[in-house]
């Protein structure tokens, strides 16, 4: 007995000593990469430094041949450096720091990213489907402790979302700021709702406000499906680096989706408005409290900054149609990253 447990003793310190090995190299390797990674993100800040450079120079001559040219290259460039940083850690936002601490959110991998986008997607839906058996309740039932246990929800779903959606850009996602200001904005919204007095202003605005968010709930539905038809269709085609519709830019087959999803967008976005409208009026009643003032407010703003975004959106990422397809023929061309013009001379740009 005492044999054969000092032949397993030897045998797992044997198997202890190739750990050690495995280990050490594990480290070794670990400095390396990160040595690596400092060299690259220190060659990427002087690219981008002398492409500032160059542009600037390229303003003062006139538009001849040869400036048309180096201003394609200098587009090309752009893109060399967006696919190789998006293999590259990036340093956080203020607002995440000041949440999550001084930590590294960034994916090295595309297929993490992509995942961590697609999860995000579901996510949202899922919330919202919880949010539309809560409003049921709440319309259904007509208990308080549904009303206050909805706010509660809506908070948290606001921050969460919020946070996620900073990881989303510190990871490449082109998620306008506008959007990530409107979740701040909805967290304060809901907060102030929690705490909004029961008083017949209140009373006279609650089955408006509750027919406004199931509404909002079918809208997320709509967009989750555009989203998902978006991404797997990019993944198809053989951009599956791509971890959101924003982040490689706007396909015109997209529009499909888009036109049909618009007009339900802008229903709930002249619904905001309408609310505004009667919360400005709801604030000259006797009971009313500085609560209808400023959720009147926040709604006018979300009306304005949601419209304006949405027109906006797409005009801009129809402007770098040009960016887009240099990266789309790079990625085929070269794998995840580009190599130089010099070390490849087979490589075609037009």
């Amino acid at each position: 007995m005492a044999s054969e447990l000092e032949n397993d003793w030897k045998e797992l310190t044997e198997e202890y000593k190739k750990l050690e090995q495995a280990h050490h190299q594990y480290i070794s390797k670990q400095k390396e990469f990160l040595q690596s990674q400092s060299v690259c993100l220190a060659q990427i800040k002087h690219q981008r430094n002398q492409l500032k450079t160059a542009q600037k120079n390229l303003k003062g001559f006139k538009t001849d041949e040869k400036i048309q040219n180096i201003t394609k290259e200098l587009v090309k460039r752009e893109a060399q450096l967006q696919l190789i940083e998006e293999t590259l850690p990036k340093s956080g936002s203020k607002y995440l720091r000041v949440i999550l601490g001084n930590i590294d959110v960034s994916f090295l991998s595309q297929e993490a990213k992509f995942k961590y986008k697609d999860d995000f997607e579901k996510f949202k839906l899922i919330c919202h489907v919880i949010g539309l058996v809560l409003l049921s309740l709440i319309i259904f039932k007509s208990y308080k402790i549904f009303e206050m246990v909805y706010f509660f929800f809506l908070v948290w779903y606001y921050c969460t979302v919020s946070i996620r959606e900073s990881i989303l850009r510190t990871n490449g996602s082109k998620i306008k700021s506008w959007w990530r200001i409107h979740h701040i904005l909805s967290t304060l919204t809901s907060g102030i709702l929690l705490v909004w007095p029961e008083n017949a202003v209140w009373h006279q605005f609650r089955g408006q406000f509750f027919r406004y968010n199931i509404y909002t709930c079918l809208i997320q539905y709509l967009q989750f499906n555009y989203q998902q038809g978006a991404l797997y269709r990019l993944k198809a085609l053989g951009q599956k680096d791509n971890m959101d519709v924003t982040l490689e830019g706007f396909h015109y087959w997209m529009w499909r989706g888009l036109t049909f999803l618009l007009p339900f967008l802008f229903v709930a976005y002249f619904y905001q408005l309408y609310n505004a409208y009667v919360l400005w009026k709801l604030s000259y009643h006797p009971e009313a409290t500085w609560h209808t003032p400023v959720i009147c407010a926040l709604m006018l703003v979300f009306f304005f900054g949601n419209s304006i975004t949405t027109l906006l959106v797409v005009p801009n990422k129809i402007k770098n149609k040009m960016l887009v397809q240099y990266k789309t023929m790079l990625r085929r061309l070269y794998g995840k990253i580009p190599k130089n013009n010099g070390e490849n001379k087979n490589a075609k740009t037009d």
